[in-house]
Order: structure tokens, then sequence, then C-alpha cells
């Protein structure tokens, strides 16, 4: 394989210890110094780092049918190739707690849910999430709201309205209302997620049966009506792109737990027709672990 000094760092003499002056373009290592120094290879190298895997962490450069010389590979970060190469890195693991979900779910009267709202801008998903947060909370049942404006001004900051900046931000709240599940808390999301493999990915992220799909169905007709941020105005003048039901497409799911018919119900009996659906019941919170 050939290859060549890109750059090297330090020259010592082997025998004396002696650090040795060289010039900047003087790139080459004699005979018996040792360098610390980088090589650029004409193809890629498979290798490892020698305080991982010594013996595939060592290496020898032949001249010809020679040996002139060899090495160590040092820890350095290096882009990972191979098939795990998404992996940050070795020390990471998985965690478990003590503390059950069915533990949780008797100590807090419920088990840990995601309500995920989906529809249209203006369809009663905000008014809808908030009134049903007020509602469990009257109850003695720990919920929070996770709506799409509060998120964009923290959470996802850094991403914009792209479609590759919304998949990422739908990915960033499935995986914050998972760990709010697993706490025990009913998680809910106020998000249109116009698309049925990024709500179908966030049902993955979580346990079967945690996942409750609530679709705020609203004819588009009143859901411009309503238009409560101005956006379908903003929309129709080509101010913004990619705006569900104008200028992208909204994938309506196909079957899901409950759906609200927001032009035929109020807020009221839409939030009522959740907490039909969920059960709650008072259970025995005493508890000790």
């Amino acid at each position: 394989m050939d290859c060549e000094i890109d750059s090297i760092d330090k020259v010592i003499d082997a025998s004396t210890l002696e650090t040795i002056s060289r010039k900047q373009n003087e790139l080459f290592v004699g005979r018996h110094e040792v360098a610390e120094l980088s090589i650029r290879t004409r193809r890629p190298v498979a290798f490892d780092v020698q305080a991982d895997i010594v013996a595939t962490g060592r290496f020898v450069i032949v001249d010809g049918f020679e040996v002139s010389g060899g090495g160590i590979i040092a820890a350095d970060d290096y882009p990972k190739r191979a098939s795990d190469g998404v992996v940050k890195g070795h020390d990471t693991f998985l965690s478990h707690g003590k503390v059950t979900s069915e533990q949780r779910a008797r100590r807090n009267g419920h088990p840990g849910c995601v309500i995920w709202l989906t529809g249209l801008s203006g369809s009663g998903k905000s008014s809808i999430a908030t009134e049903l947060e007020r509602e469990l909370f009257n109850m003695g049942k720990h919920a929070y709201v996770l709506d799409a404006d509060n998120i964009h001004h923290g959470l996802c900051s850094d991403l914009a309205f792209s479609p590759h900046d919304s998949k990422e931000s739908l990915r960033r709240v499935g995986e914050v209302a998972k760990l709010f599940a697993d706490a025990g808390l009913i998680c809910i999301a106020a998000f249109i997620s116009p698309h049925r493999a990024e709500r179908q990915l966030v049902r993955e992220m979580v346990l079967d049966g945690q996942f409750v799909e609530v679709h705020v169905n609203a004819p588009l007709d009143i859901c411009e009506r309503r238009d409560p941020k101005g956006l379908y105005v903003k929309a129709r003048a080509h101010e913004l792109k990619e705006f569900a039901g104008i200028s992208a497409a909204y994938e309506a799911p196909m079957t899901p737990e409950i759906e609200l018919h927001t032009d035929k119900l109020s807020v009221t009996e839409s939030v009522t027709r959740i907490l039909d659906y969920l059960h709650l019941l008072d259970v025995d919170t005493t508890i000790s672990i």
C-alpha cells in the first residue's frame, strides 16, 4: 500500500533520547530515530488503535522487499468506516434503574404514555392539549405538554423548517416523550407531524401500548377560517414553504387510536373522548421497593 509522511510532530534519537531539530520541510525519520507522525495512504486502510487492540494496532513499513520501519497507532479522531460507524463511542451503555414501570404506575396512579395529537394547523391540537393537561392535573395525574412552538424555542432552536430539520425535530421530541413516558408521566405532544412514517418512528420508540395517536381532524377550510397564527395567509402568499395542507401534503392517520372531528366537537368534548379512552382509574399508591 503506497503511503507518504503527511506531518511529523517530534523526532527523537533512540540512543540518546534527545530531540532532533529538523527543518519543517524535512519530512523523514532516519535510522535509529523515533517520531510521532501522520501517514497518508493512497487508499483506505483497515486498522485499530493500539490501546484498543494491540495486535492490529501495530504496523510495519516495507520499502520494496526491505523492512524500513514500524510503529504503533496512537489514539486520534479517526473517521469510523465500519458498519457500526454511527456509534459515538464504546464507553456509553444503556443503564437501567431499580424502579420498574409497574412500580411507577402504582405510585403515580396511572401508567406512563404518549398522547400524540396530530392534525393540520388550526385544527385544535394545542387547545385540546392544554385543556387535557389541566383536566389530568385536576384528577391528580402527572401530565405535561410538549408543544411545537415551545420546542422550537429550546430543544430545536438550532433547526429550521426544512423537511430534513422537521424530521430531526420530531425525532428529538419522540426521544423526550419516550423519557417522559418511561418516568411514568402522561406526555401530551401536539405537533402537525404530517408524515405517517415519522409518527410511526415515534410509536416504535416507546413500549407497546404506550403510544396513543389522536387525529385532530378538521377540514382545511375550517382550519383556514380559524387561522389563529395567520399562517395560512402567509402560506397562500407563498411566504411559507412546505406548509402542510397548502404547499405540502398532510398524511392523515390510517388507524389512529382516537379521531376527533373538531368541526363538530368542542374542546371539552374532545378532552372527554381522550379521558374515556385512557380509562384512568385510581389505583393503590402504597408502594415500597
